[in-house]
């Protein structure tokens, strides 16, 4: 994966496994974890523990814009990416705040086939990745 070839020591990615956040355990379809999985062996990462989210979406667009959004912000996730399949762009959502159903992340940028896309851990960009590497 594109996004594992640029993160430094001390960070990993995941997919499909359940993270624990104070009201739920969503299973995003990727997630850029610190430490390493043994870490993860009797606990599921929490949001202290996660630098970026994930979601692939086609038929569950609307939700993973509006339900999973909000659960990931009013959990302070600070980078929430949606892979539209539909539109063939990134959705890149930073800036988490607010609380219960007004939690939301105050800057929302697109990325389209020809763009790049910078990630950052920590505030830090640690390097681009060209939005069609990411897209399947």
């Amino acid at each position: 994966m594109a996004i594992e070839s640029i993160l430094p020591s001390g960070w990993y990615v995941d997919s499909q496994e359940a993270i624990a956040l104070f009201d739920s355990e969503p299973e995003p379809d990727v997630v850029v974890v610190r430490g390493d999985t043994r870490q993860y062996l009797d606990r599921h990462p929490g949001a202290e523990d996660i630098a970026l989210v994930v979601e692939v979406s086609d038929t569950t667009l609307q939700r993973d814009r509006s339900l999973k959004k909000r659960i990931y912000a009013r959990a302070g996730i600070p980078i929430y990416w949606i892979v539209n399949l539909l539109d063939r762009q990134i959705e890149e959502y930073t800036q988490p705040f607010g609380e219960g159903e007004d939690a939301d992340y105050a800057t929302q940028q697109n990325y389209g086939l020809q763009d790049s896309l910078p990630l950052e851990i920590e505030g830090f960009e640690i390097g681009i990745l060209s939005v069609n590497s990411l897209l399947p």
